[in-house]
This record gives structure tokens, C-alpha cells and sequence, in this order.
């Protein structure tokens, strides 16, 4: 409508073009159609290609409202399988949509089938010292090797001095 509102106050085609931020044949192509067909040329027209999917409303949906059959978080590849697409269609929708569910930043519970044990270490190890807790990672997880400072969490460090 800017283009044929332009013309009409006596602008150039270059000067519209610019101004928009369009190319000259996109300005000339609308000019055409509005020549031709008048105020109807102006709406918009099926384009060629596939139609667009309407599976993107339930993609959108089960990843912000739903849990995955396994593990914590979606995947692109888990979602696709739940939702018989390809996982790069999942990657294109969800990058489309701002969505990372890998990088949600709330509490989701761990899978580790250990979990519960490890988590009764701790907590009974902090319901008998006081202010002077002292973790070292090695000792809670020996898989992932030792801490680089040596030291995972600390009660008196981390109070004002």
C-alpha cells in the first residue's frame, strides 16, 4: 500500500524503492497489479510450493506443556519420533518459535536411578554440621573426576565476612 500510496504522491520508482527498503522490479511488480487489477491486485495470493504445516500449533504445545516419555527435557529427535516428523523439521519449528527446551530454567528432577540415595547422602551430611559444610564433588559423583578448586559447595565461604 506504501508503494502505490508513494507513486500516487509522484515519487519515483528508485526513491520508493529505497525508502521502503525493497528492489525496483518488487516496486514496478505491485505497481503493475495495481494498474491491472486495481485495489484487488493489492490482496494477497496463494504462493507456490507446499502449504504451510498445521502440525506446528501441537509441536508448539506438547513442548511447552508436555513431559517426553523418557528423559527430562524435549529433544528435537524425541519430539520428532512422538510426532512421526523429522528431526530437522522439529529444529526449523522450534528455532522458528524461540523455543530451547533444553535450556529451560526451572528445576526438572534427575533420571539417574541413584538419585534418591545420593540425594539422602547430602542432605543428612547438612543436617548435622551447622555453618560448616564442606562438599567435594569426587565424593558425591566419583564418575565425573575431581572438582578444579577442590571444593563443590561451602557454607562459610559463601557468608559476608
Amino acid at each position: 500500500m506504501r508503494i502505490i500510496l508513494g507513486s500516487a504522491g509522484g515519487l519515483p520508482g528508485r526513491t520508493l524503492a529505497r525508502e521502503i527498503g525493497v528492489s525496483l522490479p518488487t516496486v514496478q511488480g505491485w505497481l503493475d497489479r495495481y494498474d491491472e487489477e486495481g485495489l484487488a491486485g493489492l490482496e494477497d495470493r496463494s504462493r507456490p510450493g507446499r502449504p504451510r504445516s498445521t502440525i506446528t500449533p501441537e509441536v508448539v504445545r506438547r513442548t511447552l506443556e508436555e513431559k517426553p516419555p523418557r528423559g527430562t527435557h524435549w529433544s528435537t529427535r524425541l519430539m520428532a519420533e512422538c510426532m512421526g516428523l523429522h528431526h530437522s523439521q522439529m529444529g526449523r519449528i522450534w528455532n522458528a518459535h524461540g523455543l530451547k527446551p533444553h535450556r529451560v530454567r526451572y528445576f526438572k528432577l534427575s533420571t539417574d536411578p541413584r538419585f534418591v540415595e545420593k540425594l539422602r547422602d547430602v542432605v543428612g551430611l547438612a543436617a548435622g554440621t551447622g555453618d560448616r559444610l564442606l562438599l567435594r564433588r569426587e565424593e558425591l559423583d566419583p564418575g565425573h573426576g575431581p572438582d578444579p578448586a577442590g571444593v563443590a559447595a561451602s557454607r562459610r565461604d559463601r557468608r559476608a565476612p
